[in-house]
C-alpha cells in the first residue's frame, strides 16, 4: 500500500512537470525519506529535507539547490505530530495524506500543517453515526498506543456522550510487538460481552492482534475499522473477519495512474526507489546482485529461488495494487502534491507591485522563504482532473467525506471490500449518511445486523432501570406500573395516563377508563330491580286482601287503617330501591337517601303506633283505666305524623345545607371511574339512619314488653320479631356498607332495604294472611277473645 502511495506522488509530480499550464518552465523535484513509523526517524528525515544534509545542522540550509517547497506526509498521526511541531517553527508547509488526529487542527500548535484527509473529529463523528445506525450500543475500542490513538479515543468518547452507546472496554495496542499485551487483549475480547469492536489503529500495529483473533478462531464479533486500517488486505483476509465495516477516505479513479503503474520497471523508471524490492515481492524472484545472493554459491541459487531477469511483465499480474479505481490514500497523496504545486504556481504567477507581502512585493520562485509559500498554501483552491474541488479550511482540513466499506468473501474464496455507503458532513444534519443496507454482508452470510448490546431492548410496556455501578447501556427491563405506559422500545421512563384513561394490560397504550355504576343493563341491576318490583306486589296484594276482608275480626282487631297505611308504605319501601339503580345524577342523588329515610321512618312509625295502640288497648280494658280516652285513631295518627315529621326535618336540613351530588370516584379502583353519589354531609346521612334505628329500637322495646299480653293481642309478638329482624339487618348493613365500594356499596344498601322490608312484611302480615286465607274457621271474634275453639278438621 505504502509503495503505491509513493508511486502516486511520483506520478503527480511527473504529470505536473508535463503540464504547460501549471508551473510553466518550472520542473518539480522530490526527495523520499521513509519514517518507518518511528518518531525519531520522522524527525531525522524532516531535518534532512530541511537542511539538505544527512547530518542535519539545525537552523541552516546547507544546499545551493532550489529551496524545499513542502513536505508531503507523514501517513501516521504519531509521526506527523512531532514533524508538524518542528516544521511549524520554520513555517514549512506540511501536507499529510493520512494523519487524521483532531489535535493537528490546532493552528496555534501547528501553524503550517494541512491535510487531504478528514480531521479526527469527523472520523469520530462518523464512527458514532455508524454505531447508532447499526444499533450497536455496547462496544469495545482498540486504539494504537500513540498520541493519535489516545486523542482519537477521546474524540470518540466525546461523540458517544450524545448517543446511547456505551463503551465496554478500551485498550491500547502496542506499537512495538508484545506477546503479553496481545494475549491480554485477546483474553479481554473473549471474556467481554461486547460484540462490536472499533479499531482505531494503523495496520502495522493491529496486525498481530487480528492474526491472534484468527488463530484462536474468535467468532461472533463485528469489527468497525477506522480509515487507518479499514482497506488493509493484510488484516482482513480471513472468513472470520468477513462483514467488517470500515471507514475509508474518499476514493477516485486517477486518470492515467493505472497505466503508469503497469509501466513501472526497474530498468526504465529512474530515481524510483524500492522498485527492485517491489519487483521481488510481486514476482517472488530475487535479483542476482542482492546481498543475499552475493554470498550464496551459484549452484545453490536454483534450489532456493528463481532469479529476476527484467523480462517479467506487470500486466500478467492480477493484484489490487494496479486497481487505480480503488485509489483512496493514493488519491489523497495525488491531491496533496497538486495542492503544493498550485501554491507554488500562485507564488510564481505573482505580479510585482501586486504581491501579498510588504509594499506589494512577490516571492522569487527560485529563492523563497517557507513562510511565503505558506501564505499561498492557505488559500489554495482548485479543481483536479476529476472535477473535484480541493481546498483547505481555516484549520488546514480538507473535505469532511468518508466512504463506508464492507469486507466480502467472493465465490472464488477471495476477500475484497465494496462500497456500501458514504458519510458526507457537508449535507444537512440527519442526512449525512447515505447507506445501502442491501449490499451488506455479515459474518457467516447473515443478512440481519448482528447485535451488540449489554442488555436486550425493553419492549413497549417496560422501562429501563440502570444497574447500579454499570454503564447506562446495562439495564433491567421493569414493567410499567398501573396507570403508566411506554409506547416505544427502550423507554427510559413510563408516561402517566390522563385522569380519565388507564393503561391496558400490556402497558403500551392508555385506554379510556371503564365507567362503573349499578346499571339496569347488568345482571346485578336487573336482579335487584326485578326483585324490588316483584316484592312490591306482595304488600299490594296483602292490602287488597285486607280491604276485601276488612270486616273480618282479624283485620278489624289490629287497627286496620294503620295496617292499610303500613302496607302502602311497604310498597313504597320496595319501590324506592329503583332510585338507587341507574347512573347517578343530581336529582336521583338527592332523592335516594332522603326518600328511603322518610318512607322507612314512616313505616316504622306505623309499626310503633300499632305497638303503642296494642298496649293502650290492653290497659284500657282494665276497670277504672284512665287510658280509655286514648283509644282511637287520633293517637296513632299523631304518633305516625310526628315521628315522620322529625325525619322529614332532618332530610330537608340535609338537602338545604349540604345535599348529595354525583361524583367520579377513582380512588377505590384507579382503572375505573366509579360514578356514585357523594352524600354531601355524612353527619346528616348517619343522623337519618340513626333516627331510623332509634324508632326501630323503641318499637322493639315496646313490643318486647308487650309480648306476653293475652292471645287476642298477639300482634305485639309479631312486631317484636319484625323489629328484631329489622334491627339485625341494619346493624349488619353498617360494616358491610363501609367495607364495599362502588356499585356494590349501592347493592348492599338495596339488599338491606329489601331484607328489612321483607322482614316487616313476613313477621307482621303473613300470619294474618294465613288465618284469613287458609284458616277462616278461626277468624272469629270468640277465638280472638280466647273464648272459642277450633278444629283441625277440613
Amino acid at each position: 500500500r505504502q509503495h503505491r502511495w509513493l508511486q502516486a506522488m511520483i506520478f503527480a509530480i511527473e504529470e505536473i512537470n508535463q503540464n504547460a499550464n501549471l508551473l510553466p518552465n518550472i520542473t518539480l523535484g522530490y526527495g523520499i525519506y521513509d519514517t518507518c513509523f518511528l518518531v525519531s526517524t520522522g524527525l531525522e528525515g524532516s531535518m534532512w529535507l530541511i537542511t539538505g544534509k544527512e547530518d542535519p545542522v539545525p537552523n541552516y540550509r546547507c544546499t545551493s539547490q532550489s529551496p524545499l517547497a513542502a513536505i508531503i506526509g507523514d501517513a501516521t498521526s504519531g509521526t506527523s505530530i512531532p514533524m508538524a511541531r518542528l516544521l511549524g517553527l520554520y513555517r514549512y508547509p506540511q501536507i499529510s495524506y493520512y494523519a487524521g488526529v483532531d489535535k493537528l487542527s490546532d493552528r496555534h500548535q501547528f501553524p503550517s500543517f494541512f491535510r487531504t484527509v478528514p480531521r479526527g473529529k469527523i472520523q469520530a463523528r462518523s464512527i458514532a453515526r455508524l454505531l447508532v445506525h447499526f444499533g450497536w450500543t455496547w462496544v469495545g475500542i482498540l486504539a494504537e498506543e500513540t498520541e493519535y490513538g489516545d486523542l482519537s479515543t477521546q474524540s470518540l468518547r466525546e461523540e458517544l456522550l450524545n448517543t446511547n452507546v456505551c463503551i465496554g472496554f478500551s485498550e491500547f495496542v502496542p506499537t512495538i510487538y508484545s506477546a503479553i499485551k496481545v494475549n491480554y487483549i485477546i483474553d479481554l475480547i473473549n471474556k467481554s460481552s461486547v460484540n462490536a469492536i472499533v479499531i482505531i489503529c494503523y495496520e502495522t500495529y493491529i496486525l498481530p492482534v487480528m492474526q491472534e483473533v484468527i488463530r484462536q478462531n474468535i467468532t461472533g464479533k463485528s469489527w468497525l475499522a477506522s480509515a487507518s486500517s479499514s482497506t488493509s488486505g493484510k488484516i482482513f483476509k480471513n472468513h472470520l473477519l468477513v462483514g467488517t465495516i470500515g471507514l475509508a477516505t474518499h476514493k477516485a479513479n486517477i486518470p492515467g495512474f493505472h497505466d503508469f503503474l503497469l509501466n513501472l520497471h526497474p530498468f526504465t523508471s529512474q530515481h524510483n526507489m524500492y522498485l527492485e524490492t517491489f519487483w521481488e515481492e510481486v514476482f517472488g524472484y530475487k535479483w542476482p546482485n542482492t546481498n543475499t545472493y552475493q554470498s550464496t554459491p551459484t549452484n545453490e541459487l536454483g534450489k532456493e529461488s528463481k532469479l529476476c531477469t527484467g523480462t517479467e511483465s506487470l500486466k500478467e499480474l492480477d493484484i489490487s495494487y494496479f486497481d487505480a479505481s480503488e485509489s483512496r490514500v493514493a488519491y489523497n497523496v495525488y491531491n496533496a502534491v497538486y495542492a503544493a504545486a498550485h501554491a507554488l504556481h500562485d507564488l510564481y504567477m505573482c505580479k510585482p507591485g501586486e504581491g501579498p507581502f510588504g509594499n506589494g512585493t512577490c516571492a522569487n520562485i527560485h529563492d523563497f522563504e517557507p513562510w511565503q509559500l505558506l501564505h499561498y498554501a492557505k488559500n489554495v483552491n482548485f479543481k483536479n482532473k476529476l472535477g473535484e474541488e480541493i481546498y483547505f479550511d481555516d484549520e488546514g482540513n480538507s473535505l469532511p467525506v468518508f466512504d463506508v466499506i464492507n469486507w466480502h468473501q467472493t465465490p472464488e474464496g477471495n476477500f475484497e471490500y465494496v462500497d456500501v455507503g458514504r458519510l458526507d458532513f457537508r449535507l444537512p444534519p440527519g442526512r449525512e449518511l447515505i447507506f445501502n443496507n442491501s449490499a451488506l454482508m455479515w459474518n457467516g452470510g447473515q443478512t440481519q445486523i448482528p447485535l451488540s448490546v449489554c442488555s436486550e431492548s425493553c419492549l413497549p410496556g417496560f422501562r429501563k432501570a440502570v444497574r447500579q455501578g454499570e454503564p447506562i447501556c446495562c439495564f433491567d427491563c421493569i414493567r410499567c406500573s398501573e396507570g403508566k405506559i411506554s409506547n416505544q422500545t427502550d423507554s427510559s421512563d413510563c408516561l402517566e395516563c390522563p385522569d380519565d384513561h388507564w393503561s391496558n394490560d400490556r402497558r403500551d397504550m392508555c385506554v379510556p377508563k371503564s365507567i362503573e355504576f349499578l346499571s339496569y343493563t347488568e345482571n346485578l341491576g336487573i336482579i335487584l330491580a326485578s326483585t324490588s318490583i316483584l316484592f312490591s306486589f306482595i304488600p299490594a296484594a296483602i292490602l287488597c286482601t285486607f280491604i276485601r276482608y276488612r270486616e273480618t275480626p282479624i283485620v278489624k282487631a289490629n287497627n286496620r287503617e294503620l295496617s292499610y297505611v303500613l302496607l302502602l308504605a311497604l310498597v313504597l319501601c320496595f319501590l324506592c330501591c329503583l332510585i338507587f339503580i341507574g347512573q347517578p345524577v343530581m336529582v336521583t342523588c338527592m332523592l335516594r337517601q332522603t326518600t328511603f329515610g322518610i318512607i322507612f321512618a314512616f313505616s316504622i312509625s306505623c309499626v310503633l303506633a300499632k305497638t303503642i295502640m296494642v298496649v293502650i288497648a290492653f290497659t284500657a280494658t282494665k276497670p277504672n283505666s284512665s287510658l280509655k280516652k286514648w283509644v282511637g285513631p287520633k293517637v296513632s295518627n299523631t304518633i305516625v305524623i310526628v315521628r315522620t315529621l322529625v325525619q322529614i326535618i332532618i332530610c330537608v336540613t340535609w338537602l338545604a345545607s349540604s345535599p348529595p351530588f354525583p361524583e367520579e370516584n377513582m380512588k377505590p379502583d384507579p382503572g375505573k371511574i366509579i360514578i356514585e353519589c357523594n352524600e354531601g354531609s355524612t353527619v346528616a346521612f348517619w343522623c337519618m339512619l340513626g333516627y331510623m334505628g332509634l324508632l326501630a329500637s323503641v318499637s322493639f322495646i315496646v313490643a318486647f314488653i308487650a309480648r306476653n299480653l293475652p292471645d287476642s293481642f298477639n300482634e305485639a309478638k309479631l312486631i317484636t320479631f319484625s323489629m328484631l329482624v329489622f334491627v339485625s339487618v341494619w346493624l349488619s348493613f353498617i360494616p358491610a356498607y363501609l367495607s364495599t365500594k362502588g356499585k356494590y356499596m349501592v347493592a348492599v344498601e338495596i339488599f338491606a332495604i329489601l331484607a328489612s322490608s321483607t322482614g316487616l312484611l313476613l313477621c307482621i302480615f303473613f300470619p294474618k294472611c294465613y288465618i284469613i286465607l287458609l284458616r277462616p274457621d278461626i277468624n272469629t271474634r270468640e277465638f280472638l277473645m280466647g273464648k272459642g275453639t277450633f278444629s283441625n278438621k277440613n
